[in-house]
């Protein structure tokens, strides 16, 4: 890598390179967010001879994914060989010299608002002290302004239109704008993790880079048509038809670098070979793909959503990578093992690369028939549950137990169909899927404390046509008689709620004690079912007192 080289530029040489293709905005750079008004006052400080800051180019034969060309233009792509500016720092200010230098329209991608850039003016009455640059005219005073595009470009006769008064301004303000120098710091030669690092640095004041964002930069590959940022696109295509679109970018991340290297925390991610990642890329996309298909199939998950963890991706990825079949037999009980040892333990709710690691060697015991070892508890008891279920829909603990629900394909208590279960719905406490099955209110007006009302095992997974109106504040007991008349198979829908015999969970007396501990009672059964005790077990385990899962989006 070469030193940086100061260099100055003029309007036209910059420009020039614009539309030759020889300037790109790089994948890892974000939107053109600067308002029209803030770019008439960059122009302002230009006629004003004010230093406007210095650009950073990365000058550089590779080819990378360039998110737009400069101001949305349809710009050529430069000759195969040829070196191209890669913008490090300056993105905004450059998109606004080229936008208002052109007069171009930009079309904003998150409100499709149309800024025209044609429509900044220079007002000749203004003075050196005053603001010379404007996006307002005055209807009465259209001759004492002219606009930026028409003062570059207009030929004589548009400029000789002008009163001769202004003749002097108009040379002096084209003069100084096509004559600025505008400074720049020019990385040659550099590799692309050293570009993305010196673009990190720069950007520390403001929002850093995420990982995913850097690793687009670092894997793109031209020859070989590969886009991360692509592929990630395609597979989580792929996923929506099952529901699990939400699986974050780091996840995969993780995937990848676990089935490379066993390991995935970010300094090994960034360190990963290009050329092995994106070979591996194919295969890991199919084992995250069949690791969804196994959620949804055995332990019947119907949407990413109701995962304890996105983090448990990663190991069940990292086994049908290396497992092409469903797994069986004794395979098949010790993960199962190992999927609720980890979502009912807030196994990783915090350290989860690290815990990631450790786990993909207990993949490796599963793999090969062994029965791994933990050095962490599963309590299943009813006092557990209790002390440990208040609702929040993005507790793990509490997923888990949503899990166990959604397993029994909750029917609806209208007619006995199956209930939609939808991750929009379950992105929040009050979603439409989640209904109290002793109502809030009426509980409430029974004296019941909050943690006791607002508790897992009072929770049901019921979908929209469920009429929580009609129900409102009204006892079990009422609202369950106008369903058991309308739904013959009532006592069937129940049970597909972990609510058995109405009268045994005390649902007729408005019994909500009862109710709440037989539903403890069957819960308790449900995870024994799911786990193999073992003499780690035997110890209480502590209450969990946080266990939403730690940000899987790692940036600097």
């Amino acid at each position: 890598m070469k030193l940086p080289e100061p260099q100055t530029r003029t309007f036209s040489s910059i420009i020039s390179e614009i539309e030759k293709g020889q300037i790109k905005i790089p994948q890892f750079q974000r939107d053109f967010v600067w308002t029209i008004q803030k770019s008439a006052g960059l122009i302002d400080s230009v006629i004003k001879g004010y230093p406007i800051g210095t650009f950073i180019f990365w000058k550089t034969k590779d080819r990378l994914r360039s998110v737009r060309d400069i101001g949305n233009q349809v710009l050529p792509d430069p000759e195969p060989g040829e070196s191209v500016d890669y913008v490090l720092d300056g993105q905004q200010r450059l998109t606004s010299l080229y936008a208002c230098l052109k007069g171009v329209s930009i079309e904003r991608e998150d409100s499709k608002k149309v800024d025209n850039f044609s429509k900044i003016y220079i007002n000749l009455e203004s003075d050196e002290n005053e603001k010379i640059v404007t996006t307002e005219v005055d209807e009465g005073k259209i001759g004492h302004h002219i606009s930026i595009l028409d003062l570059l470009t207009g030929d004589f006769t548009v400029l000789a239109s002008y009163p001769a008064e202004y003749h002097e301004k108009l040379k002096l303000y084209k003069n100084r704008i096509e004559s600025y120098q505008y400074s720049i710091i020019q990385v040659k030669e550099a590799p692309i993790d050293i570009a993305t690092e010196i673009f990190t640095r720069i950007n520390v004041g403001g929002k850093p880079l995420s990982l995913f964002e850097i690793m687009v930069v670092k894997t793109f590959d031209y020859e070989k048509d590969f886009d991360l940022s692509q592929k990630f696109e395609q597979l989580i295509d792929s996923l929506k038809p099952h529901n699990y679109e939400t699986i974050p970018d780091a996840t995969v991340l993780q995937v990848v670098s676990m089935i490379i290297s066993k390991e995935c925390k970010r300094q090994v991610i960034l360190k990963l070979d290009k050329t092995e990642f994106i070979d591996t890329w194919d295969k890991s996309v199919d084992s995250i793909e069949r690791a969804v298909e196994y959620f949804k199939s055995y332990y019947r998950i119907p949407v990413s959503q109701l995962l304890p963890y996105n983090a448990l991706i990663v190991p069940f990825s990292y086994f049908f990578f290396y497992h092409k079949d469903k797994p069986t037999g004794d395979k098949q009980k010790y993960l199962q093992d190992f999927f609720w040892r980890c979502s009912l333990s807030g196994r990783y709710s915090s350290s989860v690369e690290s815990k990631l690691a450790q786990d993909i060697k207990r993949i490796d015991n599963i793999l090969e028939e062994k029965l791994p070892i933990y050095d962490w508890s599963i309590d299943s008891s009813k006092d557990f549950i209790i002390n440990n279920g208040w609702f929040s829909a993005g507790r793990s603990y509490i997923k888990a137990i949503l899990c166990i629900y959604a397993y029994h394909q909750p029917k609806s208590f209208i007619d006995n169909s199956l209930v939609n279960i939808s991750n929009y719905w379950l992105k929040q406490a009050n979603s439409k899927n989640y209904h109290h099955f002793f109502p809030k209110a009426y509980l409430k007006n029974q004296g019941k404390e909050e943690n006791y009302i607002n508790h897992v095992l009072n929770i049901t997974i019921v979908d929209d046509f469920l009429n929580k109106r009609e129900i409102g504040s009204k006892a079990p007991s009422r609202y369950m008689s106008k369903f058991k008349k309308i739904n013959p198979e009532i006592e069937s829908s129940m049970k597909s709620h972990l609510i058995n015999d109405l009268d045994d969970f005390g649902v007729w007396e408005d019994n909500y004690d009862v109710f709440f501990k037989n539903r403890a009672n069957l819960l308790n059964k449900e995870i024994e079912k799911r786990i193999i005790k073992r003499e780690v077990d035997i110890k209480s385990q502590p209450d969990i007192q946080d266990d939403y899962e730690e940000e899987p989006t790692v940036t600097e």
